[in-house]
């Protein structure tokens, strides 16, 4: 069922993708879409926002819990110092203003997995306000547009509540109640799907470079909620709703071209649109309604009486502004001019928490392309295939920089390679490939005379082939080749032994190819 779902997600995605982009409802086709985000982002502390419980992820049901989380009667809150440091970071790397004074507040709302009946955040005076972030151009679009950030706002995490284990009984998991968070609420300045995606990978990104998050949406580190409303072009804006418990990026894309699909049709067909939550069914690629949308009256927002204000002074925002490390987009411009990588490459290296840190480190005394490709497409597929996340890489930088080196170096060929790197990360250990190359006897045969030996062998076995070959038949050229590479298990020299075969056979390989070519055309002009 869960390959059967993915597949099916996956192409709904490209599908509809593309009809978004195409422009079944942008102004060509008289529809805007308008899209806001409220992303919650757990902070990375040890510890939660205000209790010494601690916040490791998949620890034991109900064992991160205090008598604080659990809102036993009597109980004080008391202010995580480090979830207020790296809610600052996060204002500053966004371009937000801080405020000096902020305050919190109690927001009411019953259900089971909020144990104090309201959660602590800050509607009224939040950490910082303002801000934004930049993406970069796509799809044809000529200029970078900008994101603008509401606010950002401290508040505290619910439990998780379970309804899969007990059909009669909803369980609770009070692990994750109490967590840090930081809400991010935009302006509503995105139009597809495709922007709205763009804006979260790049803010994961930035997240992770700042410490603030490691913003896994797949463990629930990160959770959007998204307001999406349609409108004809020149009219006011229409009614919004939200979308919820959307758990990765493309699912979130394919949610909101679902939602803005439903809307489109409910209009045309004269109905209205209900201010509403939805989910997403992802078998379907439809929302569906949760619940009719709370308002602010109905929170019943009130100020938190047990936390005096959060007073920031000037030297504290100063002393963090000092401290900040190279954020995502200065990264980026230096990585390509530094190491003349294309903007994909570096897009790549910085959706990886560390990973443009490790590229460096990788790179230094060997070709920066040779060391992105391995590091983007052979490190990071053969991670993906396994889910091993980039956070925990087995294979330290020594390692595969001792892989290069024999690539380098001519004694190994690509496919010898790819299996010690194979080998690196099954054994997770830190052992280099030179012992491994040693230990496995897959040392490339470079050899002239080797090569000419069995070159001469094979040939003298298949007199007609060469004969074949020698009058221009190409693919019989071929496999000799790889008779010559299935005996030495892959491991001879392709430059070595295509230089070997043309001096055996006296007849240029490149010549023909040529002589191919100009047969194939021949053949195919008589067919006409």
């Amino acid at each position: 069922m869960f390959r059967y779902t993915f597949q099916y997600a996956t192409k709904t995605r490209i599908v509809r993708g593309l009809c978004f982009r195409r422009g079944l409802h942008n102004p060509a086709s008289g529809w805007n879409a308008v899209i806001g985000l409220e992303i919650h982002a757990q902070i990375d502390s040890q510890t939660k926002l205000f209790s010494d419980s601690l916040t490791s992820f998949n620890a034991p049901v109900n064992s991160n819990i205090s008598v604080v989380d659990a809102a036993f009667p009597g109980v004080q809150p008391t202010l995580n110092e480090k979830c207020v440091e790296l809610a600052v970071r996060t204002a500053i790397a966004l371009g937000s203003t801080i405020n000096k004074r902020s305050t919190f507040d109690r927001k009411h709302y019953f259900y089971p997995d909020l144990p104090q009946g309201y959660q602590i955040t800050q509607h009224h005076k939040p950490v910082s306000q303002g801000g934004e972030l930049v993406l970069a151009t796509h799809d044809g679009v000529p200029e970078p547009m900008q994101v603008r950030i509401e606010q950002i706002q401290l508040e505290q995490d619910t439990g998780k509540s379970i309804h899969d284990m007990r059909p009669d009984m909803t369980l609770l998991d009070l692990n994750r109640a109490g967590s840090g968070l930081m809400e991010i609420v935009t302006k509503p300045d995105m139009r597809s799907a495709l922007q709205a995606g763009q804006f979260v990978k790049k803010l994961q990104a930035l997240l992770r470079c700042v410490g603030s998050s490691n913003a896994n949406m797949e463990e629930g580190s990160l959770r959007c909620d998204v307001n999406v409303s349609v409108h004809k072009e020149g009219d006011s804006w229409g009614t919004r709703c939200e979308l919820k418990n959307l758990n990765s990026v493309r699912f979130l894309s394919a949610a909101i071209e679902a939602e803005v699909q439903r809307q489109i049709k409910v209009l045309e067909n004269g109905g209205i649109i209900e201010q509403e939550t939805r989910g997403y069914d992802v078998e379907q690629g439809k929302t569906f309604r949760l619940r009719g949308k709370e308002t602010a009256r109905d929170y019943r927002y009130m100020p938190e009486t047990d936390l005096p204000s959060l007073i920031l002074t000037q030297e504290y925002i100063d002393a963090l502004r000092n401290s900040m490390p190279e954020l995502p987009d200065a990264k980026r411009e230096r990585l390509m001019q530094q190491y003349n990588l294309s903007d994909h490459d570096a897009a790549v290296l910085l959706s990886e928490s560390n990973a443009a840190e490790y590229f460096e480190t990788v790179c230094q005394g060997r070709p920066p392309k040779l060391v992105v490709n391995w590091t983007t497409h052979e490190l990071f597929g053969q991670l993906a295939s396994k889910n091993i996340p980039f956070t925990v890489n087995p294979v330290s930088t020594d390692q595969l920089g001792s892989v290069l080196d024999l690539i380098q170096s001519g004694s190994i060929t690509g496919m010898t390679a790819k299996n010690v790197l194979k080998i690196m990360i099954d054994e997770a250990g830190s052992r280099l490939a030179s012992d491994i190359v040693e230990e496995r006897g897959w040392k490339k045969v470079g050899d002239e005379l080797t090569l000419r030996e069995m070159c001469q062998h094979l040939m003298d076995k298949n007199p007609d082939k060469v004969a074949s070959i020698r009058s221009g038949n190409t693919k019989l050229a071929t496999w000799l080749i790889g008779q010559i590479m299935r005996d030495t298990r892959g491991l001879a020299d392709p430059v070595t032994l295509n230089k070997v075969l043309e001096e055996a056979l006296g007849v240029k390989l490149d010549d023909l190819n040529n002589v191919s070519h100009s047969k194939g055309k021949k053949s195919k002009k008589k067919g006409q």
